[in-house]
């Protein structure tokens, strides 16, 4: 057995009994502590089963493959392989998908090339946006998202430059 196999158990044996020495009811606050996780789980399910399902329709309709297209040359312009608007149009919605996106890209043209070297770059420098928004203010129940999405998704948009720049930069073209 090694060390590493014990951080956990010593890690809980320790909360508890700084919770008991604290005079603190360890197991109710545990079922408490449990009971307003399953309230958050309740409040973000519905967004995360839509943003799923949309995700899945879009793959599947073939809509991201005509707007990769279309966002061929606007890709190109900005220095971005037109290889990997796949990857910049998922990756703001599914990070699981973006991955799988990832993964094809990094097949195809291998993991040392440009396309492999900008992808796994932009998968490392932006975020599930819409996930992100969907969970942490879904938990806290803020509804409205105004300024919130354009803000991070420029944020992901600058993050696809910068990855395309920063392989430049640091590998040549």
């Amino acid at each position: 057995m090694n060390l590493s196999s014990l951080v956990i158990p010593v890690l809980l044996a320790a909360v508890a009994v700084c919770g008991l020495g604290r005079r603190v009811d360890v197991y109710a606050a545990l079922t408490h502590g449990a009971e307003e996780g399953l309230g958050v789980l309740l409040r973000i399910v519905p967004a995360l089963v839509g943003l799923l399902t949309a995700v899945a329709m879009f793959r599947a309709s073939g809509a991201m493959d005509a707007l990769s297209e279309l966002l061929a040359p606007v890709l190109e312009w900005l220095g971005i392989p037109a290889q990997t608007a796949p990857l910049m149009l998922i990756r703001p919605v599914s990070g699981s998908g973006a991955l799988a996106v990832g993964t094809e890209l990094m097949t195809t043209y291998g993991p040392d090339s440009y396309i492999g070297r900008v992808a796994a770059v932009m998968l490392g420098s932006t975020e599930t946006t819409f996930y992100t928004i969907a969970v942490y203010f879904g938990s806290a129940g803020i509804h409205r998202t105004r300024h919130a999405m354009p803000a991070a998704l420029l944020a992901d948009l600058t993050g696809f430059v910068a990855s395309a720049f920063a392989v430049r930069l640091f590998f040549g073209a």
